[in-house]
């Protein structure tokens, strides 16, 4: 038993309360509105505890800068506030990982989504731990946008008084490799903060390195004279974690492939039915499953025909037990798609003149058309042995999807939608890694996958439902967008909730790219879906795509969002994304009579909380 059950006083709120304890709420009126929805369907004993969970919650994070106190509060500003921002969930759960490790120093310390940081808890702060990971072209993730805007624009705060240190996430696959870690470590020096250790880059392959951080922080960190209490009782909360992840995969039978998309379509879209029965996986809607990637057998055997070396050596990698190169090839190196930073790599190391004397922009175009296979051939690895050979190589990834069914609906089962990647470059025909894998798992046909797929539970909780059932949701989700929002609805509609569900989808063509059309007819037909607008961008001469039909709903969009709806978007990054907020920045301004200044701040509370919501990619 935790420290929570003895908490006696006072009495957490429930149905009965006194109208003037949540009108008293520091909380916005649609979240006060969400959070008493919740209480008031809880009974007594589940509010006890969800009263000695907040009280902890708040222990554990005591230390909100002055300017956002309630008033009364005296809790001393923290000896460590440690920042993330998270796109797929990994620098979150990385500075989870140092809060708990700060705990146990007795550290007193504040965690903080970079969301939520303002220019107080910056004044606040004496020491900043970050971590943040790079989306996309060199940007920072979603949420963190605006904290990296206070910082880069006219009205940043001096910052001589803090001590900093960056972890920073990426992939060197990208150009712009960590880029937002490298934006917010040169920033905070420039605003006259001091560093207690030097930035650290990681790769896909992070955990070795941020641990490594972890550790160099905190040797120079003091402990606090009294230990930070955790949970109102200094007892820890524990909870069960799944037993399966991406380094001890759970082999999960293939039960179903369907084709999503008709025969005339330019895209293979699949739906898999995947059976999780024993696996002990819970998840919920906005989850992803991680597939493990394993290079085909052929593809290393072509690479391997291009080596001088013996299959059999043995290399040690990232302080992992050795293996044969072979084997690290299958089952640890990425050995498809060339990037312009291996390029580099590579020319430093072989000597190959022709790609040293390329400018960034030519290795860029070499890439787009070139495999690790094609490159060898070109340019041998000359003076390079087994080991330093595959150190240039990085690190074989997992592939996320998002979950596409809800396991109230399902319990044994998940679902994913996968658009194959296939492309055709130097006269050959090419196929995304585990793309093209699970386009022929569990059909029979010549070269498909095993009936099993290795597969882990990736948590996401910066996308999920609102606790209320009877709150209003709007999706927004063009082509395998799509997956998350089959699971919202459908968990949605096991619950029996009362709020209403707007969906916009688009796709290229009605006829072949309606993806799960019949389920989403006969969710509108039932009433579960109260608005479906669709936008088939090639059925007509000038493309029309979601954000059009956004635009020419924004008087009843404008509605929804004042009446306290939710709203979600999943799909591009690149240019959906992008032009969906520009489309609802625009609805703000006119239907909401806002300034674009105003506008974009109306948005930006929107995602602080937690009613606009984002998965990206």
């Amino acid at each position: 038993m935790t420290g929570n059950a003895q908490l006696k006083d006072p009495v957490p709120p429930g149905p009965d309360a006194a109208p003037d304890t949540w009108a008293l709420s520091p909380l916005p009126p649609a979240l006060a509105a969400e959070a008493r929805g919740l209480v008031d369907r809880l009974d007594a004993r589940q509010r006890w505890w969800l009263a000695g969970y907040l009280a902890g919650a708040a222990v554990r994070e005591p230390a909100l800068a002055a300017a956002d106190r309630p008033a009364g509060a005296d809790s001393p500003d923290p000896a460590v506030t440690v920042l993330f921002g998270t796109h797929t969930g990994n620098s979150e759960r990385l500075a989870r990982a140092l809060a708990e490790r700060l705990t146990e120093r007795g550290v007193r310390h504040t965690l903080l989504d970079m969301l939520e940081c303002r220019k107080s808890h910056l004044a606040g702060a004496r020491t900043l731990l970050a971590v943040v990971s790079t989306h996309g072209d060199g940007d920072p993730p979603e949420r963190a946008q605006p904290l990296f805007e206070l910082l880069e624009g006219r009205k940043a705060p001096r910052l001589e008084h803090l001590k900093f240190s960056v972890l920073a996430l990426g992939d060197s696959s990208y150009e712009k490799f960590c880029e937002a870690g490298r934006r917010l470590d040169a920033r905070l020096e420039a605003l006259g903060a001091t560093r207690v250790h030097a930035r650290v880059e990681c790769d896909v392959d992070f955990d070795a390195a941020a641990r490594a951080w972890i550790d160099s922080v905190l040797e120079g960190l003091e402990p606090a004279t009294a230990p930070v209490r955790l949970d109102g009782g200094g007892e820890r909360r524990h909870s069960v974690a799944n037993a399966y992840t991406r380094k001890n995969p759970f082999p999960a039978p293939v039960l179903a492939n369907q084709s999503l998309t008709g025969r005339g379509s330019t895209k293979d879209v699949r739906h898999l039915e995947l059976s999780i029965e024993g696996a002990n996986l819970h998840y919920e809607p906005g989850d992803a499953i991680g597939v493990v990637a394993v290079n085909r057998e052929a593809d290393v055997a072509a690479v391997l025909e291009r080596l001088p070396f013996d299959p059999d050596a043995s290399v040690g990698l990232g302080g992992q037990a050795p293996l044969p190169l072979r084997a690290a090839l299958r089952e640890r190196l990425e050995i498809g798609p060339v990037t312009p930073a291996f390029l580099e790599r590579y020319a430093a190391a072989t000597g190959a003149d022709a790609l040293a004397r390329a400018d960034r922009e030519a290795l860029a175009r070499y890439a787009r058309e070139r495999h690790l296979v094609d490159v060898l051939a070109a340019h041998p690895p000359h003076g390079l042995d087994p080991l330093a050979f595959a150190s240039l190589l990085r690190p074989l990834a997992p592939r996320l999807y998002s979950i596409a069914s809800s396991q109230r609906e399902t319990p044994d089962e998940v679902h994913l939608t996968v658009a194959v990647v296939a492309y055709r470059t130097l006269d050959r025909d090419r196929r995304g890694l585990v793309s093209g894998q699970l386009a022929l798992a569990g059909t029979g046909e010549p070269g498909a996958a095993e009936e099993r797929l290795p597969i882990y539970l990736h948590r996401n909780p910066g996308f999920r439902l609102p606790a209320d059932p009877a709150a209003s949701i709007v999706m927004i989700g063009p082509g395998t967008g799509i997956a998350p929002f089959r699971a919202f609805i459908a968990e949605r509609a096991a619950l029996g909730a009362t709020g209403r569900h707007w969906l916009f989808f688009g796709d290229r063509s009605f006829e072949n790219d309606f993806l799960y059309q019949t389920e989403l007819l006969a969710w509108r037909k039932r009433g579960v879906l109260s608005r479906l607008d669709v936008a088939f961008s090639r059925d007509q001469e000038e493309k029309i795509y979601v954000q059009h039909h956004m635009r020419a709903q924004g008087a009843e969009l404008w509605r929804w969002l004042e009446g306290g709806a939710h709203l979600y978007v999943c799909g591009d990054a690149q240019h959906m994304a992008p032009d969906v907020h520009a489309a609802l920045l625009a609805i703000v301004e006119r239907h909401g009579g806002k300034s674009a200044d105003a506008a974009a701040e109306y948005l930006l509370e929107l995602q602080r909380a937690r009613r606009y919501q984002r998965d990206v990619y």
